[in-house]
């Protein structure tokens, strides 16, 4: 784990820890050190076993570091006297030959609240700020220096966008973690990403393949634009020529434990290689990057954003086509006004 990646980990509301080959604990997050109520210091040297108090846990760990393959624990109950019986999931993913990222996710016992202000998004939020404002003034100076309409334009769109982000980033950053909600049109959103997608240096082709009858959604403007701009930006660092951006009603969909009688889909469809195999159980998990560069956290923040909004994120990947769809609940007898769409190639 490099240092930009463990920064970003011990900001993560995500219980996290790399133990080494003799599954001895080598780093903790404050998530994980909180929940299992232990100090970072205290907690490092120690066994897995005696950091979960779980002996299955450790076997498990054992096989994913010799198999190399990632492997789940589901319902682990934390026996400790400072976890109380907490019910966790347990994720391992081998880092490499000698060491193994343990992953906790903490279950509810009652049925669910509104989370409070997620770790990962502030962590995010601080470190957009302060690029953000310096990304608004140069635009500014642009803006009012050029003599071009089109120019001008583009620059503005700099600006609104600034201001899309500064605003979101605040809201998060002054423990107003919870979405602000209301009527989302959800063709506006895939305009605005058509708009920002075209003012790339190199943009791919996009296409559009909208159903015309969707209906607004109830839900945070700003935090779903965000889903939609990481996943066409994921798509376009990966290497696609073409994105498609599709719109659909979906019918029966089980939705977290939840089915609903209907749901909306949003996809961002791209031509170019596909999600690697060896990614494909752990990708949307903290940390994890198809490319040397990446920090792995962009299709983390955009599920946790879906959760927010009680939807999920999927996708289907071969060479050629990949597709991760964004899917909301749409409530039943729904009275929100349908959106204007449009199809072409």
């Amino acid at each position: 784990m490099n240092d930009q990646s463990r920064g970003w980990a011990e900001q993560m509301s995500t219980g996290l820890a790399v133990v080494d080959g003799m599954l001895r604990v080598q780093w903790i997050n404050p998530a994980l050190a909180e929940l299992l109520g232990l100090g970072l210091r205290h907690a490092q040297g120690q066994s897995l076993t005696a950091l979960l108090q779980d002996s299955g846990v450790a076997q498990q760990a054992a096989r994913s570091l010799a198999e190399q393959r990632s492997v789940q624990c589901r319902g682990v109950v934390l026996s400790g006297m400072h976890s109380g019986g907490q019910r966790v999931d347990v994720s391992l993913q081998p880092l490499d030959a000698a060491s193994l990222l343990v992953e906790v996710h903490a279950l509810a016992e009652s049925a669910p609240v509104v989370s409070p202000l997620s770790a990962t998004l502030r962590g995010f939020a601080h470190e957009v700020k302060n690029p953000l404002a310096g990304l608004r003034g140069a635009a500014q100076l642009l803006q009012r220096r050029l003599d071009d309409a089109d120019m001008q334009a583009l620059a503005g769109l700099v600006i609104a966008e600034a201001d899309r982000l500064a605003a979101l980033a605040n809201r998060l950053l002054h423990h107003d973690g919870a979405p602000h909600l209301g009527a989302v049109n959800l063709h506006q959103l895939l305009e605005r990403l058509s708009d920002l997608i075209q003012a790339e240096p190199s943009p791919p082709r996009l296409r559009h393949d909208y159903d015309p009858s969707l209906p607004d959604v109830h839900g945070d403007a700003d935090r779903l634009q965000q889903v939609m701009l990481n996943l066409a930006r994921n798509a376009i660092e990966a290497g696609a020529q073409t994105l498609t951006l599709r719109s659909r009603v979906e019918h029966g969909v089980r939705l977290g434990e939840r089915m609903f009688r209907s749901a909306l889909r949003m996809d961002v469809i791209d031509d170019g290689p596909g999600v690697p195999a060896a990614l494909g159980d752990t990708l949307f998990e903290p940390l994890v990057s198809g490319r040397a560069d990446g920090t792995g956290l962009g299709l983390a923040l955009s599920r946790e954003i879906a959760h927010e909004h009680g939807g999920e994120l999927r996708y289907v990947s071969r060479p050629g086509e990949t597709v991760f769809s964004l899917y909301l609940p749409l409530p039943p007898r729904s009275t929100a006004t349908a959106s204007a769409g449009r199809s072409d190639g």
